[in-house]
Order: structure tokens, then C-alpha cells, then sequence
């Protein structure tokens, strides 16, 4: 769900994360608690918008001020397992939270005590037990401008991988991406977006081998991903549909095709224990109002989880024809359970496939 989403995506296994919670968790004392909540956010951008959009207006409207601390999955898992944890809410993708569910670490999501969000009016897909989604974004074909005239790039991820028809070098994401593109390597081989899980993996590598020889880098951070399509490094790339808006925001000659998107989900989680219970609910709850979302999302261009702020969603997000976002109209959910349970055997598979 703009400008940058989560820099460095998800890297939790879950045997790790539950190895995580071998110690208990110790919430240090500050004076300054009942006033601030440490908040985990990617950073950067991210928190640049959001702190006009919604840190700063929900102090103003609370008293509570938001700290925001960035940190990889890799570092909350080191601080639950040394048990010295002082962050109130994660924000963070959704298939980090559902690890850190599964390892114990996450309260249930308390929706009986929103008061500024009517929690039916949030995406039922992202409303979950332990967690709720705060915007909604995807894996998009981005290309630069300059090697494809809008309107003449390729259309579908099959065509994308015809190197012949579409010459260029190309980038994805890499297993320290967080997933390589294994879902949109099986649709470019053929399979059916709603046939995709659980994956074929062997096939899904397959897929990528054909199209290895054009990629000279799988990209590790969103970053990474839209500086390589701006400078022409890469004049296709599958990148996050964030990342490729800012960049053309910004003036660079880039542009995302939305056909068969992978829909993907920035979310909150409380975390475990946490002494600013209340004062988590309140900022989640606050921050999924349709009024906070269409401020906040508007700015950020992604897409809201409150669907009451359809209306307010930047253009570009909305397919003309439906009048709703392109994720509902032309794309499918990313799985995070088959991720889940499957995540160490694929980075198994792709630390041996990459030396190939």
C-alpha cells in the first residue's frame, strides 16, 4: 500500500521464530510511557509520510507520540530471544506477523475496542485474528518509459518473459527479498493465477532459468528494485507497485502494468505483553479510519484496507473499468501460510539454483 513499502521484506522462518521466544519477554521501565509508543516501522520514506499524515494528527488528537524504531525481521527476532523487547505495535508485511504469531509473540487483535474504525469496514482478507492489515499493495510488471512506450510493454507475465518480442534486461526479487517470484515464474509458464498453490516448486524454478540469462541482479530491497528500472539497469522489473509509484512521482521515466498482480498486505500486530496496550489499540484503530486512510494512503498511494476510503484512492490505483483497486479487479492474494510452511525449503532450493 505511496511511497515505499517495507524496505527489506520478510525473513522469518518459523522454526526460528519460535526458537525466538525461548526467553521471557522484559518490557524496561520509562517515565515517558504512558506519553510515547515504540512503534517498528520500515523507516525512511515510509515514515517521512506517515508522520504528517497520521503520527503527527493522532498526537495532536491523543497526546500520544509515536516513536518509530526500523527494524529487519532478523533484529525483532534477536530482541524476543534475548527478552528485551520495548516495541508496543509491529508494523511490518503480513507474513512476517503470521511467524511471529506462530512463535507466541503477538497479542489478538482486540477489534471489540476500536472506536474510531468500524472494523466490518476493513478488507475482510486482512482483518485476521492476530493481526489486521494497514494497506494493500502488489507485485506489478514496472518498465522504464524510455525502452517502452506506455501502451507497448509487455502485458502479462508471459510476454514479459519473452525475451525475443521484449529485449532488455529484467530484474525480480531474490530470496533475500524475502520470497523470489515463484508465483508469477508458474503464471508465465502457464498456470492460472488462482492455480498457483500451492506451488510447484521445481517447475516455478524452472520457469526462472529461462529467464535467468536476462537478469543481471535479483534485487534484495524495494530500493534497490526501482533504482535499477530508473537508470535502465533493468527496463523490466517486477517490483512493488509503491516502490515503481514513487519513482514515477518523483520524475523518473518509469511506469507499472498491472495485469496479474500478486497482492500483497503491509499489517499491525500487537505485540505480546506489551504495558501500552491501549495506547497500540488506539493508534491501529485510528490510523485504519476511512478519514486517516484517505489522508494517509492518498499521499502514499497504496491502497486502503478500509474500504470506505475506495473513493479517495489515488487514480493511478483504480482500474478504470471497475472503478475499484487493480488488486481487486486483476489480481490474486499472495499465500503467506504456504510461505509459512515452505520458506526454508525454497531458500534451500534457491541457494543451490543461483550457483547454477
Amino acid at each position: 500500500m505511496v511511497l515505499l513499502v517495507p524496505p527489506t521484506r520478510r525473513r522469518l522462518l518459523t522454526t526460528a521464530a519460535a526458537a525466538s521466544l525461548a526467553a521471557p519477554i522484559i518490557w524496561p521501565r520509562r517515565a515517558e510511557a504512558a506519553q510515547q509508543l515504540m512503534v517498528r516501522t520500515p523507516g525512511g520514506v515510509f515514515d517521512e509520510v506517515k508522520k504528517r499524515t497520521v503520527y503527527d494528527p493522532f498526537r495532536q488528537a491523543t497526546g500520544i507520540e509515536i516513536v518509530p524504531v526500523p527494524s529487519t525481521a532478523a533484529k525483532l527476532l534477536a530482541m524476543f530471544k534475548a527478552g528485551q523487547v520495548n516495541i508496543d505495535v509491529i508494523d511490518t508485511g503480513d507474513d512476517v506477523l503470521l511467524n511471529l504469531e506462530r512463535a507466541g509473540a503477538l497479542e489478538p487483535m482486540p477489534y471489540n475496542e476500536f472506536k474510531y474504525t468500524n472494523p466490518d469496514d476493513i478488507d475482510p482478507s486482512v482483518r485476521l485474528k492476530h493481526q489486521v492489515g494497514s494497506f494493500v499493495y502488489a507485485f506489478v510488471q514496472g518498465f522504464n518509459t524510455t525502452a517502452f512506450a506506455v501502451g507497448k510493454e509487455p502485458k502479462n507475465w508471459e510476454q514479459f518473459w519473452d525475451v525475443k518480442a521484449f529485449p532488455g534486461p529484467r530484474t525480480l526479487a531474490g530470496m533475500s527479498s524475502g520470497a523470489p517470484n515463484l508465483e508469477i515464474a508458474l503464471i508465465a509458464d502457464g498456470v492460472p493465477m488462482d492455480k498457483v498453490y500451492p506451488i510447484d516448486v521445481p517447475r516455478a524454478f524452472k520457469s526462472l532459468s529461462r529467464i535467468k540469462p536476462s537478469v543481471p541482479k535479483f534485487w534484495d530491497t524495494g530500493a534497490l528494485s526501482s533504482e535499477m528500472l530508473a537508470d535502465k539497469e533493468a527496463v523490466l522489473a517486477v517490483i512493488w507497485s509503491t516502490r515503481v509509484q514513487v519513482a514515477a512521482d518523483g520524475g523518473a521515466t518509469v511506469a507499472p502494468q498491472w495485469n496479474q498482480n500478486q497482492v500483497l498486505a503491509q499489517a499491525y500486530g500487537l505485540t505480546k505483553g506489551t504495558p501500552r496496550h491501549d495506547a497500540g489499540v488506539k493508534f491501529i484503530d485510528y490510523s485504519l479510519s476511512s478519514e486517516v486512510q484517505a489522508r494517509w494512503l492518498g499521499a502514499y498511494k497504496a491502497i486502503p484496507v478500509n474500504q470506505k476510503a475506495y473513493l479517495h484512492t489515488a487514480s493511478q490505483l483504480l482500474d478504470p473499468t471497475t472503478k475499484l483497486p487493480w488488486t481487486k479487479s486483476q489480481g490474486f492474494r499472495n499465500d503467506i501460510v504456504w510461505w509459512a510452511d515452505n520458506r526454508a525449503k525454497v531458500s534451500d532450493y534457491w541457494n543451490k539454483w543461483v550457483l547454477e
